[in-house]
């Protein structure tokens, strides 16, 4: 491909991209040296914890070429996702009764709608230029999507390791294409951050242990959904009614002052999932979690985590009658794991009575 066709064809995939309802697009090469440092050096604090299939796949992760073969461009993208104002989201936050589940997840999976709208992407370069070697991906790979998406432009890595765009905050989801195109490269992002520390002085287990270094063995994110055992205790009371996720670290930070609401209807909240009471989602059976998180990302936990996790927050509510009735009307339940986190909630409230 000559270098006038290059440019142009990156042009069109911009273009195309704003067509399918990115809100950017960005191109990048192959070159991940220094995030493969900082990969390496994560992982050799044990900061990944369970997230075992962070080190699974060898050099995969950070070097393209060896996931894709032929690899030697990569199409970074950004969604917003956004589904309502921070005055919203920390009004749920202050109210202890209320569970709150992270923005990310209130509407229909992400996966699902990027994936869909990178294909399209793929599909109208094919029909422009003829078959070529791809492969598009969403956060479902070895993949260094925001290594990836810095290099492209589309916003720094901020200390609390999400990507951050000047105009837009990071309240987005990345999705790429691997390609085997020779496309022009567009200029990193450079970092804006400054002194600040409002995201490490808010996180509520103080998981970023130092900027740019995220403990996820002391995350709430990584406690409530991808733990898949018992909560350490010590966590427990800070979790609050954080039942699935956390955002704090992005609503304090300032950049997000320009964050938009997202114009996808998808992302919107499903089930009311913004507003539900502690009390009504605890007395949800099994097949009305299905149901109320049938297309959603929240279903993946399953039933005796989303259990565990409210088990924790209701431990964290004012005391009342009925909370203590909700946690001991669960106690015989079949999972081992979720019977201890209702005790544990049980005592909190015994200890304050």
């Amino acid at each position: 491909m000559e270098l006038t066709d290059s440019n142009n064809l990156a042009k069109q995939i911009k273009h195309w991209g704003l067509e399918l309802g990115f809100q950017q697009v960005g191109i990048t090469d192959t070159n991940l040296s220094d995030a493969e440092q900082h990969l390496q050096h994560w992982l050799a604090q044990d900061y990944h914890g369970e997230l075992d299939y962070m080190h699974r796949h060898g050099l995969k992760r950070s070097r393209p070429a060896l996931l894709h073969e032929g690899t030697i461009s990569v199409i970074s993208v950004r969604m917003d996702y956004l589904p309502e104002s921070a005055t919203a989201m920390a009004n749920t936050l202050a109210d202890a009764t209320v569970a709150y589940i992270s923005r990310y997840a209130l509407g229909r999976d992400y996966h699902k709608i990027l994936r869909k709208r990178l294909q399209k992407l793929a599909d109208k370069i094919q029909a422009e230029i003829g078959n070529f070697g791809y492969r598009a991906f969403v956060d479902s790979a070895p993949v260094l999507e925001k290594a990836l998406a810095e290099k492209a432009g589309l916003g720094w890595i901020g200390k609390h390791s999400n990507v951050i765009n000047r105009k837009a905050g990071s309240w987005f989801f990345l999705g790429e294409i691997y390609t085997d195109l020779p496309l022009p490269t567009d200029t990193p992002a450079t970092t804006h951050c400054g002194a600040c520390v409002a995201c490490l002085d808010i996180c509520p287990t103080q998981a970023i242990v130092a900027p740019y270094q995220v403990d996820a063995r002391r995350c709430v994110s990584y406690l409530t959904i991808e733990l898949h055992g018992a909560i350490p205790v010590e966590f427990r009371p800070l979790i609050g009614n954080r039942i699935y996720g956390c955002d704090d670290c992005q609503l304090v930070c300032p950049w997000n002052r320009f964050a938009k609401l997202t114009h996808e209807g998808d992302f919107n909240p499903r089930h009311s999932l913004n507003t539900q009471q502690l009390l009504d989602v605890f007395a949800w059976p099994e097949d009305e979690f299905l149901s109320k998180t049938e297309g959603s990302a929240i279903r993946r936990i399953g039933y005796a985590r989303w259990l565990r996790n409210i088990a924790v927050a209701l431990g964290n509510a004012p005391t009342s009658n009925a909370v203590i009735n909700a946690l001991k009307s669960r106690l015989d339940n079949d999972s081992e794991m979720v019977r201890e986190h209702i005790q544990w909630a049980l005592d909190q409230h015994l200890i304050l009575s």
